[in-house]
């Protein structure tokens, strides 16, 4: 996946977000932290994980199944996309 390579630092500065909000909400929780502001920063961490998610499978939709020109290929690519997508919102 060229695009995640290409991108490393920008996805690998989300997840480092994402596990700084985690570890914020674990530290809450051992705390006994106030529940609404437990269910924000829960939300929160879905969004961000939600944006990385959508900023990952975009570019590969544009890099390898927009590029993809054996049709077989991109219709077997986007079968398996499709069930990726029904396994994530879930």
């Amino acid at each position: 996946m060229a695009h995640v390579q290409r991108d490393q630092k920008k996805l690998l500065s989300r997840i480092r977000k994402i596990q700084g909000q985690l570890s914020a909400l674990e530290t809450a929780l051992q705390e006994g932290g106030d529940c609404s502001k437990t269910l924000v920063q829960i939300a929160a961490i879905r969004g961000a994980v939600h944006g990385l998610m959508t900023e990952v499978l975009s570019a590969h939709l544009q890099e390898h199944v927009g590029a993809e020109r054996d049709e077989k290929k991109r219709n077997r690519e986007l079968a398996a996309i499709a069930e990726l997508i029904r396994t994530y919102l879930k």
